[in-house]
């Protein structure tokens, strides 16, 4: 990227003005010329950092509203550091795709931002995902990796530097996982949104958060401050939520367009299970489309109108898009279908909230002519509330329930377990996670269905602070080779 004036990259007057030649956030990563972002954090202050990043050549800082002038020869203070920091980075790196959409919910981020670039590059466009799978482009069935698996909402000078790589690769739509970490940490303040898009909430991540209502409001600004006005939210109208997000958004100067069963814009007003998906029927402002999903469970067909309702509110023709919805694949981990089943069926899923579990359980029940068996657990260091919530789902929701390990980080994993199964005290108890998935396939007999619940696409497991190579979908994958 071309160096910048420092009043360039803020759009505000600065008694020193150097020439920037990079933004970042990381001390590590600043070299000479670099305007060096101070944020506040729980684990760290930034401003810890500032010596390191001017002895490394930063050029200027960016820091918090109270730091001490002292600290570097060439001092910004902002009141909102963080979206000054957005702001700055989007300003550095300056190209973003055209049509950007982003989406926020406590499930279903993922499988709508990848439906929304299947759709997309279903219609013939360059088309991106960027989200907790990686940054995904896709034009035609060609697909590739510009990143791995990684934060849902990366870093704002990193979004803004993949969206510049992403439009000078010619990709015009992108679809982005909004997380309320990330809307809260104001990381993708810098992106110029055409829509977007709200699944659902329920509980998690109230350990960051501490209430449902502070979770609920970082949501909410995705409408109230993030969407230009005059712009589209897309809401699931079958939300018990959906009403709150519709105020905010008419109250923000957005149109709403309602999707789901209860939703007035995409309306779906039949719903039946085939062995290939389902066929949904959906009225589209009067206009009736028959739609044969290829994906199983009522939440993916709520997923697949979300991302239609973006993908329509970003410029395309409803009927072209409902049309494209027959061709999307499910996202990895994402109720991802293990082969080789035999007499059963073996699915993987990321399942790791209350709302989550049910869903998922309640999903696959109709696809169970035997038992519905369940293996999941619960995460350490993570909302503590939701372990008993879990328990009790699965025990309530499933013919065999066993509770096992998923990333203990540095909890005790058996009182973690233990906290689960106080939700469900008849549930078997398998710690070792690889032991308890190979369990639950040996005990699956004709039209049973084993769902593997809680890591979906992670490679890895944590286990006090080491994080041991482990992937749900090959170790299940290796139980019904060893079973067959």
């Amino acid at each position: 990227m071309s160096p910048v004036r420092l009043s360039e990259l803020l759009r505000r007057d600065v008694a020193a003005d150097p020439v920037i030649t990079g933004v970042t956030a990381d001390s590590r990563k600043v070299a000479p010329g670099a305007l060096f972002v101070a944020l506040p954090g729980n684990a760290a202050d930034g401003r810890a950092f500032i010596p390191q990043a001017l002895s490394q050549g930063a050029a200027a800082v960016l820091a918090p509203a109270d730091t001490d002038a002292a600290l570097a020869p060439v001092l910004v203070t902002s009141g909102d550091v963080r979206r000054a920091y957005a702001i700055a980075a989007r300003s550095f790196y300056g190209a973003q795709p055209a049509n950007c959409v982003a989406v926020t919910g406590t499930n279903g981020k993922t499988s709508v931002a990848a439906f929304c670039r299947q759709i997309w590059a279903g219609l013939g466009l360059s088309s991106a995902s960027m989200g907790t799978l990686g940054v995904l482009k896709q034009t035609g069935n060609v697909n590739g990796a510009l990143t791995g698996p990684g934060l849902t909402s990366p870093d704002a000078a990193d979004a803004a530097r993949m969206l510049a790589q992403l439009a000078e690769e010619g990709v015009t739509h992108l679809a982005l996982e909004a997380s309320s970490h990330g809307i809260d940490q104001r990381r993708i303040d810098g992106v110029t949104l055409k829509a977007a898009g709200f699944t659902n909430l329920t509980q998690d991540h109230l350990d960051y958060h501490g209430d449902m209502e502070a979770y609920r409001a970082a949501k909410l600004r995705l409408f109230e401050t993030l969407l230009p006005r005059g712009r589209t939210a897309v809401l699931n109208a079958d939300s018990d939520a959906y009403s709150s997000f519709a105020s905010a958004s008419i109250m923000s100067g957005l149109g709403v367009m309602g999707v789901g069963e209860r939703g007035r814009d995409l309306a779906l007003i039949g719903r039946v299970a085939v062995p290939e998906g389902q066929r949904l029927t959906i009225d589209a402002g009067g206009e009736i489309h028959e739609v044969l999903l290829p994906l199983a469970g009522a939440f993916q067909a709520s997923n697949a109108l979300v991302a239609a309702g973006l993908c329509i509110a970003a410029g395309e023709k409803p009927g072209r898009v409902l049309a494209a919805l027959e061709t999307i694949e499910g996202a990895q981990g994402r109720l991802e279908r293990i082969a080789g089943g035999g007499h059963g069926e073996v699915y993987v899923d990321y399942a790791h909230t209350p709302d989550g579990l049910e869903t998922v359980l309640n999903a696959l029940r109709p696809h169970a002519r035997g038992r519905l068996i369940v293996v999941f657990g619960a995460g350490g260091d993570r909302d503590r509330a939701k372990r008993p919530l879990m328990g009790e789902i699965a025990g309530r929701l499933a013919d065999i329930a066993i509770v096992t390990d998923d990333n203990p980080r540095s909890e005790d994993p058996a009182s973690i377990r233990k906290a689960v199964r106080e939700g469900c005290p008849d549930a078997q108890e398998i710690g070792d996670r690889r032991q308890a998935i190979r369990h639950a396939i040996a005990l699956m007999s004709d039209g049973d269905v084993v769902v593997i619940a809680g890591k979906g696409h992670e490679q890895g497991q944590i286990v006090g602070g080491v994080t041991h190579p482990f992937d749900d979908a090959t170790e299940a994958a290796e139980a019904l080779r060893i079973h067959a």
